[in-house]
């Protein structure tokens, strides 16, 4: 199962529409084939492995991240029905499908079979790959990652609103990672005007993977390939599975005053500013009201600065 989540994870960010999923599949004791969600959501992981497995898939075990589709589709038939028709004998499931297409009907129809169906291993860790497709399915909205370089002190500038460069270059490059794992990425009109950001990927190999751009506030003067999101009703209806937020200040206070984070990326650098800018209000009322909404996973150390994750509890 680590090989297939491994593969998911290259389709984050392109996959769009659909999730990004894995399936490796294994017959006697070596992989016969593998493969991922292609860009723009076809063919599935399934049909991949299935098409590199061929003849050997009889029999075979095949590791998928998210429960095989149900439906039938223009695009092509449902993985469910492919991998009964490819003979496999086996299918280990990390995360069920909530879509109410698949939703269980996908086991089902494998156990009708007499497939031999295990799910839920490594489910957790499929859950956080599947983030942006689980979020569009139970909110209604992409999933939204907000991504602050900070000091010590928690400025996000200076006082006359330099912030260039806060962090190092490894944060930097970690934070062009993120952004070739996004498919919509965002920043606040004014953001836009001061510092006419490239928002690109600047990774070699990975300058392909640049996100859209869109800019949340007023539209006059926008560049056509900018997506223009006159607020932050436009950002939750936009198709994107994942967003990432890279500033300024006041988009930030508005993501989370309206509770749309579900990430939050720190990038702290080991400088105190003093009189720095930090962010605005976020309409807390009662500073209990803070406590127990973010949990905490594994921070990172590149160079100097460190990098801390929060994914917002729901």
């Amino acid at each position: 199962m680590g090989a297939s989540l491994a593969l998911a994870s290259r389709g984050v960010g392109l996959a769009t529409p659909n999730p990004s999923v894995g399936c490796v599949i294994w017959r006697n004791g070596r992989v016969v084939g593998r493969g991922h969600t292609q860009p723009g959501g076809r063919p599935h992981a399934e049909a991949m492995a299935l098409a590199q497995a061929g003849a050997a898939a009889r029999g075979a075990t095949a590791y998928v991240t998210l429960e095989p589709c149900a439906h039938q589709s223009p695009r092509g038939p449902s993985c469910a029905d492919s991998l009964v028709a490819a003979g496999i004998a086996r299918v280990v499931v990390a995360a069920p499908d909530p879509d109410p297409r698949t939703n269980g009907a996908g086991l089902a129809r494998l156990t009708a079979a007499g497939i031999a169906v295990t799910s839920g291993v490594r489910r957790a860790e499929a859950e956080s790959g599947l983030a942006g497709f689980l979020t569009r399915l139970r909110l209604g909205r992409p999933h939204i990652t907000l991504k602050l370089a900070t000091s010590l002190d928690g400025a996000i500038a200076m006082a006359d609103g330099r912030s260039q460069w806060l962090t190092g270059p490894r944060a930097r490059a970690a934070a062009h990672l993120e952004r070739a794992r996004a498919d919509l990425i965002i920043v606040g009109r004014g953001t836009w005007d001061a510092d006419a950001p490239r928002l690109d990927v600047r990774l070699a190999g990975l300058e392909g993977r640049s996100p859209r751009i869109g800019v949340v506030g007023r539209g006059h003067g926008l560049p056509g390939h900018v997506r223009h999101l006159p607020d932050l009703a436009a950002l939750c209806a936009d198709p994107a599975l994942h967003v990432l937020a890279e500033g300024g200040m006041g988009l930030a206070a508005s993501l989370l005053a309206a509770d749309l984070v579900d990430r939050l990326l720190l990038h702290r650098a080991p400088v105190i500013v003093g009189g720095g800018r930090t962010l605005g209000d976020i309409g807390l009322a009662d500073l209990a009201d803070a406590h127990g909404r973010w949990t905490a996973q594994p921070a990172l150390a590149l160079g100097v600065d460190r990098i801390e994750a929060f994914t917002r509890k729901r």
